[in-house]
């Protein structure tokens, strides 16, 4: 029953992507997704191995179904693709993701197919209820049924606070300290390409009053681009003759302290894709212990919520073909959280005032 319905976006309309470090001083960040997602996966190491690895995690999860033709359809490839790895990768970036369920030629579903979701647009009633959803290519626009038991589009979002209909991913707040990180490898390959070039200034002061001529002007600046510019003629000595001398501009590396910014950007943006720093080899103490312990927060953290908000969007928008459908990761079966089962077996086995039926669903196992 709908007891209150909502002003929804006009019919169409795209999601608000983030706009994320706007202000950083570094240049505006791009504020279309194509953009950010050239800009904060594509062209940034860190924020990429920080999808891959929790997308990665979530496919690779064991998942228990109630039907063992739901398991064989949400672990088949569609297109070449893994499902649940495109799935998680585009909630982390985009914040929404939508699996369109293909059918056989009896209605039945044949295959999960992850859509682009920058393509989809939500169409909406005059209540601002979702009630289907277009997805274009080029000029070509298909519209796909969001109702019914058997709809044509699983639509999988992350929480927004102001969007009803539209999800929040992750690349947005952590495009400040991408632009950052980004801007900090930029400024590595100049230094590479310009090494011997500090920033600063010749000054002429002859101590007469006289300036340089045109043609001495000319020849000062080709030696510079000739002999000291270029990785090659990095710290070469300079040699100025008389009436000149070099004034610093700027300040050093160390004086910017960039070794250590460029590393706080690249912990922030673990921090936004939920990733310990030390799984992504950032610095920290790394002992195995401690490594063992990461990889532990990853799964219970971040790994299993997103999983389970997956499989159980997935569950219930496949209810209209599997009766009853449920679909779940078997913690029993995750090597990261072998320790944990292994505690949370010991202590129900050790509850003798537990009848069996009891100790059964503590470890989350049915009659």
């Amino acid at each position: 029953m709908r007891l209150f319905g909502w002003k929804g976006p006009r019919e169409g309309a795209r999601p608000a992507l983030s706009r994320g470090g706007a202000g950083v001083a570094l240049g505006e960040w791009p504020q279309s997704y194509e953009a950010q997602v050239r800009a904060g996966f594509v062209g940034n190491a860190i924020a990429q191995r920080a999808v891959k690895l929790v997308a990665e995690s979530v496919a690779t999860a064991p998942v228990t179904a109630s039907d063992p033709a739901l398991a064989a359809l949400v672990a088949a490839r569609s297109g070449g693709q893994v499902l649940l790895e495109s799935v998680a990768a585009q909630l982390l970036l985009h914040g929404n993701a939508y699996v369109q369920v293909l059918r056989d030629g009896e209605g039945g579903a044949a295959a999960l197919y992850a859509l682009r979701p920058e393509r989809v647009a939500v169409e909406v009633d005059a209540a601002g209820w979702p009630t289907a959803y277009r997805y274009q290519v080029g000029e070509r626009r298909v519209r796909l049924d969001a109702e019914g038991p058997r709809p044509d589009v699983v639509h999988i979002r992350s929480f927004n606070p102001v969007d009803d209909h539209y999800g929040m991913g992750c690349l947005g707040a952590a495009s400040g300290a991408v632009a950052v990180h980004n801007a900090a490898g930029k400024w590595n390959k100049a230094l590479l390409d310009n090494a011997a070039r500090p920033s600063g200034a010749l000054v002429y002061d002859p101590g007469d009053g006289a300036a340089l001529s045109a043609d001495q002007f000319e020849r000062l600046k080709a030696e510079m681009e000739a002999g000291f510019a270029g990785a090659g003629n990095a710290g070469r000595p300079m040699l100025l003759e008389g009436g000149l001398k070099w004034q610093a501009l700027s300040l050093s590396p160390a004086d910017m302290d960039f070794v250590g910014l460029k590393a706080a950007a690249a912990r922030e943006i673990a921090l936004a894709f939920g990733v310990p720093p030390m799984l992504l080899g950032l610095p920290g103490d790394a002992t195995y212990a401690n490594y063992r312990e990461a990889n532990r927060a990853l799964w219970r953290l971040t790994v299993l919520p997103l999983a389970g908000t997956i499989l159980t969007a997935l569950a219930q928008g496949l209810a209209g073909w599997f009766e009853g459908a449920s679909l779940a990761v078997d913690l029993d079966r995750v090597p990261a959280l072998a320790e944990d089962r292994e505690r949370l077996w010991a202590s129900v086995a050790a509850a003798d005032f537990l009848s069996v039926e009891e100790k059964r669903a503590m470890v989350g196992i049915g009659a």
